[in-house]
């Protein structure tokens, strides 16, 4: 196995915070950008599926895909374990990305709820001139939580 260097290590950590901060905050074409122009990014279809089924192509496909945030008053996505090897082709390199994702919404008694989402992403990551770019992005729900929230905020 070819070890990558820090720098590419660092690289592919940035892009990976970047798709999350961005979700969160509904930067969908900051997000597209992350991503070669002819990328796929295929999400599961929960509750029927929680596995990557629904095929996005191309930058404006996953702006598309991204825009069902939108339904969600306020999202958090957390990284919690990252692993990047180098890719079978030159120029390219493989990602496995562990993240909790939180989606709170108020519910009609008041409550406030968080759908947990414990993902998996795959990536292939493809060089893009002198950046790192997503080529693919699966992605994989390992299971699913509901949490009562205390309290929140929407500034």
């Amino acid at each position: 196995m070819t070890v990558i260097a820090w720098r590419e290590r660092s690289d592919f950590a940035d892009l990976v915070a970047r798709y999350a901060l961005y979700a969160d905050l509904r930067k969908y074409t900051s997000l597209a950008g992350l991503f070669t122009k002819d990328a796929a990014l295929v999400l599961p279809d929960p509750p029927n599926s929680l596995g990557p089924t629904r095929t996005y192509k191309g930058r404006d496909g996953i702006v598309e895909a991204l825009r069902a945030l939108e339904d969600v008053p306020l999202t958090s996505h957390q990284i919690v374990g990252q692993v990047f090897d180098q890719g079978r082709e030159g120029g390219t390199a493989t990602g496995n990305i562990s993240c909790v994702g939180h989606h709170l919404s108020e519910r009609e008694n008041g409550e406030v709820t968080d759908l947990v989402w414990h993902l998996r992403y795959t990536d292939l990551y493809r060089r893009d001139g002198l950046t790192w770019r997503f080529a693919r992005r699966s992605v994989r729900i390992d299971f699913i939580e509901t949490r009562p929230v205390r309290r929140w905020t929407m500034e």
